[in-house]
């Protein structure tokens, strides 16, 4: 596997080029792969599976809006599509792909239906990590890996139809059969990865925790609040703000940083926004950087953990979360946002 220098740390990287798919195809042919969930990831990880080959069923609660879904997907109840229980008995492969709190309700359950010699699969670290919270504690004759795609599971797809691939970690966390590095990697193979780099299921939560409640979702999220907030404030009209807020960073500027680095972004704008962004970017690092701080010790001590296990596993809870949804669709910023997307050339020629 080669080694590749990032800013002078050396990691050991496994690309599709070294990994092939027909070498995933060899070492997994006698698999049963079970995917347990078809909410976020599930649909993705599945039709990326079954799109390549692979001998991949569903287990989802029986007639629920998930499992219409399978089946609208193609997956066919009683031959690809099972109730929980009845995949994982069938699987050599179980993927653990409900919410955090969904893993902890059905683990149970799950636990019951493994065999010696089986792989218990994640896509993230939560369940294991914090075992003390969730009680999921696996047995001693599996195998324990971990997958997580650098996406959502609408990338995981779409890049995966387009041929670009998805970025994604892989761990061991418990080597049964002394297969495990090469289960993990063919399997990492076989839902679409472009390349592999090894993390452990500790540094995968803690760092995806981090990120999702800090710059890639939540620390975006109430910037853009901010910033929008203060150009209404001081007279500027919705459309202005949002397009100076949102539009201008997801439609030009990021795509820069994407396919260049944040470097070559700053030097090819204009001289006016370099500066201003050189001057600037210092500042929001360290007035932020606190905040983060207080983040990672959150998520590493289990605190976000405990709240999302409390607060999601209510009876209540997605009727609750709609309301706090619907709160961000109707405000005022993201009206203008469904607007200005609508006069895009490409919906306003639908």
């Amino acid at each position: 596997m080669p080694k590749i220098d990032f800013g002078g740390v050396t990691e050991e990287i496994t690309t599709v080029e070294e990994f092939p798919l027909e070498k995933a195809r060899e070492i997994l042919k006698d698999e049963t792969i079970v995917v347990l969930g078809y909410g976020v990831q599930g649909p993705a990880q599945a039709l990326n599976l079954k799109d390549n080959g692979f001998n991949v069923i569903i287990g989802q609660l029986e007639g629920d809006e998930y499992w219409d879904k399978a089946v609208s997907h193609g997956f066919v109840p009683g031959e690809t599509l099972f109730p929980i229980e009845e995949a994982a008995k069938k699987g050599t492969i179980i993927k653990m792909l409900m919410s955090d709190a969904g893993q902890t309700a059905v683990w149970p359950k799950v636990k019951e239906c493994l065999n010696e010699g089986d792989a218990l699969y994640f896509s993230h670290g939560f369940s294991i990590v914090y075992k003390d919270q969730t009680n999921v504690i696996p047995p001693d004759n599996v195998d324990v890996i971990l997958v997580a795609p650098k996406g959502s599971g609408t990338n995981v797809r779409r890049n995966f139809l387009d041929g670009s691939g998805i970025n994604s970690s892989y761990a061991i966390h418990q080597d049964f059969t002394g297969k495990a590095k090469e289960r993990t990697l063919a399997i990492g193979i076989a839902i679409g990865s472009g390349y592999l780099f090894p993390t452990t299921f500790e540094q995968e939560v803690y760092s995806d925790l981090t990120g999702e409640r800090g710059v890639l979702m939540g620390c975006l999220a109430g910037t853009m609040e901010a910033q929008y907030n203060v150009l209404r404030k001081h007279g500027h009209s919705p459309s202005e703000a949002f397009n100076e807020t949102v539009e201008e960073l997801t439609q030009s500027l990021i795509r820069l940083v994407a396919e260049n680095g944040m470097d070559w972004m700053f030097s090819n704008c204009s001289i006016t926004a370099q500066r201003g962004a050189l001057d600037w970017s210092p500042k929001f690092r360290d007035a932020v950087a606190p905040v983060f701080d207080d983040l990672y010790d959150r998520v590493k001590t289990g605190k976000e953990t405990a709240r999302v296990l409390d607060v999601c596993s209510k009876p209540d809870y997605m009727g609750k979360l709609s309301v706090e949804l619907d709160e961000i669709k109707n405000s005022e910023m993201w009206k203008a946002g469904a607007a200005v997307r609508a006069l895009r050339p490409e919906n306003r020629n639908k």
